[in-house]
């Protein structure tokens, strides 16, 4: 995709590409994170996922390689979880985005819930600095908050080879906002031993895909409000 004939991917253009069609595009950086679910990195590859289908949507959207470590200290009792605190990804954010200087505008795709208030006060920050920066995460009314069904079907839809059904199991099934409060004084163990917050039974691939296209076409739908 994209004016050079490329993939829509940042990291297959050269430079002097970029710099002939920068100024009408839009790069797309997905964030992710690293931490406790059955494959890690599944906030990462979800958000991935997304941004190539927005290019895949869009001639003028490049995708930018990923950003996999977010603000995930909730998560900090799950071997594997590898955090950079809020603090550090609001300023890498901030960073990346006023590089980006050759792009018309920075959409910033991301995976991970506990990626939201650092992202929002980085785009603040940026956007007082006056530069085009839209912040987009999915929204799933119904869907389970952390490694049950809704993220099971998607990964089941991105990469089954990584979905071990028969080690899935439910966690605590009560609504994320049952349990915010001890999840924010004591991080997901204090209130899920196996961290999962919903219920895997019943993911499939073909919800999975379903729930990639609909949230594709929320994406879509945000990029063009916002820069048509």
């Amino acid at each position: 995709m994209g004016e050079t004939g490329g993939t829509g991917r940042l990291d297959s253009l050269t430079w002097p590409e970029v710099a002939s069609v920068g100024a009408g595009s839009i790069l797309a950086v997905p964030l992710g994170s690293t931490e406790q679910h059955g494959p890690l990195g599944t906030d990462s590859d979800v958000a991935v996922a997304l941004a190539d289908r927005l290019a895949a949507a869009r001639a003028d959207v490049f995708v930018a390689p990923p950003l996999p470590y977010g603000s995930a200290g909730e998560h900090a009792a799950f071997p594997g979880t590898l955090s950079i605190g809020a603090a550090a990804l609001e300023l890498i954010i901030v960073e990346l985005v006023r590089s980006a200087s050759a792009f018309a505008g920075v959409v910033l795709v991301s995976g991970h819930g506990g990626n939201a208030a650092p992202l929002a006060a980085a785009v603040a920050t940026l956007r007082a600095e006056g530069r085009a920066v839209l912040a987009w995460a999915p929204r799933i009314p119904g869907g389970d908050a952390h490694a049950g069904r809704t993220e099971t079907s998607l990964l089941l839809a991105l990469r089954p080879e990584l979905v071990r059904l028969d080690a899935a199991e439910p966690g605590d099934i009560r609504p994320l906002a049952a349990v915010m409060g001890e999840l924010r004084r004591g991080g997901v163990a204090a209130v899920s031993a196996n961290g999962v917050l919903g219920d895997p039974a019943g993911a499939s691939a073909g919800e999975g895909e379903r729930l990639l296209a609909t949230l594709a076409a929320d994406l879509v739908a945000a990029v063009a409000a916002w820069r048509p």
